[in-house]
């Protein structure tokens, strides 16, 4: 079997390699305060195929967590493909995802349980964009019923 040659894709997501300090911001809701956070994130290569980023810092309650976001590009789906877990929760999110025509920012789909609480799977998208080779944003976002996003996590990456 012969490994297959890295795409423009392959190469876009080596730019996250390396280590990171992000400060982050969450909004779980119109009713609740805003909360903030910071932590570290190391970010290796897999070959030149994929990217393992694993990340630390505190979870709900201020309960430390780590979580390991796995991202790849599958030319044969023409998609951005990976995986999120994280020691506070025990779903999966599987990823699709593209970058914009700038090639700045790029936009992974998801499917997960709904904030709702009642057992329903909501729309997710998580978004990594490029600042420079020194700095990306990373936020997230859930799809309502009438199809408005809203936007509850922020974080500023920083290389060390």
């Amino acid at each position: 079997m012969q490994i297959p040659e890295s795409t423009v894709e392959h190469q876009w997501l080596l730019q996250l390699v390396g280590e990171w300090e992000f400060d982050s911001e969450f909004n779980m809701g119109p009713d609740q305060p805003a909360s903030k956070s910071s932590g570290r994130q190391s970010t290796k290569s897999l070959g030149a195929l994929w990217t393992i980023g694993e990340m630390e810092g505190p979870g709900p309650g201020d309960e430390p967590m780590r979580s390991l976001i796995t991202l790849g590009y599958d030319p044969s789906r023409n998609s951005f493909v990976g995986s999120f877990v994280a020691s506070c929760m025990t779903y999966q999110w599987l990823y699709t995802g593209s970058l914009d025509a700038t090639h700045r920012i790029l936009t992974l789909n998801a499917e997960g349980p709904s904030f709702s609480g009642d057992g329903s799977m909501a729309k997710y998208q998580d978004i990594i964009e490029l600042v420079d080779s020194n700095t990306y944003l990373f936020s997230s976002q859930f799809q309502d019923a009438e199809g408005n996003w809203f936007k509850f996590m922020h974080s500023k990456y920083t290389r060390k």
